[in-house]
């Protein structure tokens, strides 16, 4: 974080505990985290997977908590499972999962964290996605908000798992 000049770093995170587990190490760093979990309703109607006790201690610790739909499926998820077929925004996310469910992950939330104002757009931050469980890839990422979409890139990778 100090070494790039980065001062955000966008973790995602489900039930919170990889929030909490990056808050513990970014204590001595001068950054701001901001921690994306899944919308409410993602897996049940009405539920959120944010344990409460981690949503707790994110925001006791400092971090910005953002709940809100998916910059890469939202509306259009809906449209292909009431109809079938397959839209343009669920075409963007397959094609950066062939670099893995983790980049597409630091993708969406870098443009869900601009779009909600918790990052500032065309400012390089640290996202950290993963797949299934827990964190396993990591890139420095120049947001745009989501109505500039392709105006985001991938400035670096720092951490990326090897793919089956």
């Amino acid at each position: 974080v100090a070494e790039g000049g980065i001062d955000h770093v966008v973790v995602a995170t489900t039930t919170g505990d990889t929030g909490v587990r990056f808050m513990e190490a970014l204590q001595e760093a001068d950054a701001r985290l901001i921690c994306v979990t899944h919308h409410m309703g993602f897996r049940e109607p009405n539920q959120l997977e944010l344990e409460p006790m981690f949503s707790t201690q994110l925001r006791e610790g400092g971090a910005h908590i953002l709940t809100m739909s998916h910059a890469l499926s939202g509306v259009a998820r809906s449209i292909s499972k009431k109809f079938g077929g397959t839209s343009t925004t669920e075409m963007i996310a397959h094609t950066l999962r062939m670099f893995g469910q983790g980049m597409k992950v630091c993708v969406e939330i870098a443009v869900m964290a601009a779009d909600a104002g918790a990052i500032p757009a065309g400012k390089d931050v640290i996202c950290v996605g993963g797949s299934g469980r827990g964190a396993d890839t990591a890139v420095v990422v120049r947001a745009a908000h989501m109505n500039a979409f392709f105006d985001t890139t991938i400035r670096e990778i720092l951490c990326w798992p090897k793919l089956p």
